[in-house]
């Protein structure tokens, strides 16, 4: 079970500065929500002095993504946008009092989303590193240029840290070679800048594909058991690639069905509107309705049922009250 800092908690269940800033002059999006997280920062920044007046922000995600995001914010608020372009995404982290190694990607997520917004407001493109190199990982679209940024940025030194910085790896594992010849080479290009000792650098072979996958199917084990208040997740069902399309309807219906009586012990409700495309819309009722803890429910929920599915989905709350 992951280990979350009382500042965390604190950021993920009373996010300072969520929402939408009207009068921003600077944005900034990164993520995807097909792999699980996205980020919109909105900055207002005094076009004389540069300064960062004020800052929200929109994220889908995990606690630890909103937390971060959270974070940032107030890190950022009364900075120069110079000053800003300093932070790292371990200033981030240490800001929370640390997140767990399997959270670090969401501090990472941040740190882009403000080189974004800075982008955006002097009218530049911003680059992701996308099309910097070759695509690494296909199951969560992670670039070379991305792990090597991620690598050199904080002196990763284990696959198991590449995962947690940029989700590579966190998928099929197909891409396994790669991700150890990416490390090994860059961990020896720190080595040589005397910026990491030889005696820490990845050396190629030292572990096994194999050993890594046990290690994050045990780790999904464990974040799935202590996600509460929802229902746990009931044992897969085959893929949903053999699933026609009533019966993805049919198991996603089940799965809130599952979740209600647990929404209804707290005041609230779920129901399935429609499903279409990947996106799941659903009405929330009761106390769900207009809760500061309404985002953290549909995450809760869309985990569920990309458990229950084996494919990537969004949860939108739709209707008169929607989010």
């Amino acid at each position: 079970m992951w280990d979350y800092t009382d500042k965390v908690k604190d950021y993920f269940f009373n996010p300072k500065n969520a929402g939408v800033l009207d009068d921003a002059n600077a944005v900034g999006e990164v993520g995807a929500i097909a792999c699980g997280d996205a980020l919109k920062l909105m900055l207002k920044v005094d076009p004389v002095t540069q300064v960062i007046l004020d800052a929200r922000f929109q994220t889908f995600g995990c606690g630890s993504a909103i937390a971060s995001s959270s974070a940032l914010t107030e890190l950022i608020i009364g900075k120069t946008l110079q000053e800003a372009l300093t932070l790292s995404n371990q200033d981030i982290a240490d800001f929370l009092g640390g997140l767990p190694p399997e959270k670090m990607h969401c501090s990472v997520m941040g740190y882009e989303a403000l080189q974004a917004a800075i982008a955006n407001f002097n009218g530049e493109v911003w680059s992701d590193d996308h099309d910097e190199g070759a695509l690494v990982c296909k199951c969560f679209g992670i670039d070379e240029g991305v792990i090597e940024r991620a690598v050199k940025m904080n002196k990763l030194t284990t696959i198991e840290q590449v995962t947690a910085y940029t989700k590579a790896g966190g998928g099929c594992l197909t891409c396994f070679d790669r991700l150890e010849e990416i490390l090994a080479r860059t961990n020896e290009e720190l080595v040589a800048e005397g910026l990491l000792a030889e005696h820490d650098a990845y050396c190629l072979g030292t572990v096994a594909a194999k050993e890594i996958k046990a290690k994050a199917q045990q780790a999904k084990k464990e974040a799935t058991a202590q996600t509460s208040p929802l229902a746990p997740v009931s044992p897969l069902p085959p893929a949903s690639a053999g699933m026609t399309n009533l019966q993805k309807i049919r198991l996603i219906e089940e799965t809130i069905e599952e979740l209600r009586p647990f929404l209804k012990k707290d005041g609230g409700d779920c129901e399935l509107v429609d499903f279409d495309n990947g996106n799941v819309l659903v009405k929330l009722a009761g106390a769900c309705v207009g809760c500061q803890m309404a985002s953290i429910t549909v995450s809760g929920i869309q985990e569920r049922l990309v458990a229950k599915l084996g494919m990537p989905l969004r949860v939108i709350p739709v209707g008169k009250h929607a989010h």
